[in-house]
């Protein structure tokens, strides 16, 4: 979003768009509450909230959302003298619910042949503001290990155990300076603080590192569900060669009409902006995994649709 703000202003420098990454929960909230133009999202608004949206979006319209950029959410971990670290979706649900507490345990061990894995005790990170990164971190644990995690999907974090740490930044801070530390975050910052990712086995042929071409590989296969709307429905439990299964789809959320009529213009711009050739060029380079062509293509319709 900095990227995109900088390259737009320059271009349009009688514009000034004021954007704070306080979560996507927030994001929702404000949005909501009629506090904002848009919001960015990287979870889908549910059936209540689109309801709510109504009250405000005038002239009958209510929120509708256009999927931007994909990327993966990588595990961040901490752990001397193993450089590659392989798990699948139980071992970590029993991780992230404090029932596997040290790194040497038999389940990690199978997954890892060959690895000295130390007895040190697995600390666990998550985060303690309503993520969109949580409700797809969750929405992996449900899909593919609905057997070991009891907690559904959420925004916020409802399992026990962990120490909680506001944003990415926070929970890749906290790995980066307790040893025996995981914790989810966007892989943007898991690279900018040099901190190694887990590789997941996802029942393909090979385990599957974090990185922009095997999210993007995921994402490619999702399909696009709602009426009138652009919310993507990922396979979280895929087990595709090459296709890393624990991504997430930010989303700008607006109204499909009513929208706020000082501000309309420009926001329409800055959508039209960030959804064209120029906005989804280089996504890669910063870390984030472009989204098919095919829906990139519906969101710069759905946008010219949009009053």
């Amino acid at each position: 979003m900095k990227v995109w703000i900088r390259n737009f202003t320059r271009a349009c420098p009688g514009v000034r768009i004021r954007y704070e990454g306080n979560g996507s929960g927030a994001g929702q909230k404000d949005f909501l509450k009629g506090r904002t133009s848009f919001a960015g999202s990287d979870s889908a608004l549910n059936a209540a909230q689109i309801t709510q949206s109504k009250s405000v979006c005038t002239d009958g319209g209510r929120a509708v959302h256009l999927p931007m950029v994909g990327g993966p959410i990588a595990l961040a971990f901490n752990l001397p003298g193993v450089s590659r670290l392989i798990l699948d979706a139980p071992t970590l649900a029993k991780i992230f619910d404090a029932r596997i507490t040290t790194w040497n345990d038999p389940a990690i061990a199978k997954l890892n042949p060959g690895a000295t894995l130390p007895s040190t005790p697995i600390r666990t990170a998550h985060r303690s503001d309503s993520s969109g990164t949580t409700d797809n971190f969750t929405s992996y644990l449900s899909a593919a290990a609905p057997g070991d995690w009891s907690y559904g999907h959420d925004k916020v974090w409802k399992a026990k155990g962990g120490q909680a740490a506001k944003g990415s930044s926070g929970i890749v801070g906290q790995v980066k300076k307790t040893e025996g530390a995981i914790g989810y975050v966007e892989l943007t910052y898991a690279l900018a603080r040099d901190v190694p990712t887990v590789a997941i086995a996802s029942g393909a042929t090979a385990p599957v590192d974090a990185n922009v071409l095997t999210a993007s590989k995921a994402i490619a296969a999702s399909t696009v569900t709602g009426d009138g709307d652009l919310v993507l429905k990922l396979d979280y439990a895929t087990k595709a060669a090459g296709a890393y299964p624990i991504d997430m789809v930010t989303y700008e959320i607006v109204c499909d009409k009513g929208n706020k009529p000082a501000t309309w213009s420009a926001t329409k711009a800055f959508l039209t902006y960030i959804a064209g050739t120029t906005g989804q060029q280089d996504l890669s380079f910063e870390g984030y995994a472009t989204l098919p062509a095919t829906i990139v293509s519906k969101v710069r319709s759905r946008i010219d649709d949009l009053s």
